[in-house]
């Protein structure tokens, strides 16, 4: 599928800022949700670009900096996990995103949403499932949204280095799991999440 031709489409219709919004981390036990909404320039193509989960880390990082390179406009939202397990994970990666939209240094007339509806948004808005395979703004959101989250779970693996933050990033693997059980939840983990809770099996591996 060429992610290109869908924002395309909707330049055709008029739609000149159009910013595709993805989200990272819902579904770590620890640490942010990390949005980031993307407007890239018409006709302009960005190699290997592509849904962040689909791509090797090192690769990650590249894209990261071609999408900053090339893109028109970039901003990123951040929800901790305290504010996570006050509000949940829905609204908080809606949060996320609107105020990634905030953080655009223009207003965008168009938001290609993986997956997501903003209420709180005036903006007009497509919600579009698996659009980070569909869409390129949506896919060089996801990239963006992806390697930030990396870097501040790599930050914290420095605070809390007995847990092993900077190998899974928050994610419910076998060993972060032990870790809990072994040291207990920290500051950064998400206490409404049932897994951090009952410290039951199985385990999951990052999405």
């Amino acid at each position: 599928m060429d992610i290109y031709r869908y924002d395309e489409s909707f330049r055709k219709g008029g739609y000149h800022r159009i910013a595709g919004l993805d989200e990272a981390g819902r579904g770590p036990l620890a640490g942010p949700v990390v949005a980031s909404a993307v407007v890239l320039p018409s006709g302009k193509r960005i190699k290997g670009l592509r849904d962040s989960k689909k791509v090797p880390e090192k690769e990650r990082e590249s894209l990261f900096m071609d999408v900053l390179c090339c893109c028109i406009d970039v901003g990123v939202g951040i929800v901790d996990a305290g504010t996570i397990d006050r509000i949940n994970i829905l609204n908080a990666t809606k949060l996320a995103m609107q105020r990634a939209v905030e953080d655009l240094s223009g207003e965008a007339d168009l938001l290609l949403i993986d997956a997501l509806q903003l209420p709180s948004m005036d903006n007009k808005q497509v919600s579009l499932i698996k659009g980070e395979s569909k869409s390129a703004s949506i896919a060089a959101a996801s990239i963006i949204a992806k390697v930030v989250r990396d870097g501040i779970m790599r930050q914290y693996d420095g605070v809390y280095p007995e847990y092993g933050f900077g190998k899974h990033k928050g994610y419910s693997t076998r060993e972060h799991m032990e870790k809990i059980i072994l040291h207990g939840p920290c500051p950064i983990h998400r206490k409404s999440f049932e897994k951090v809770l009952s410290l039951e099996l199985p385990f999951g591996e990052e999405k």
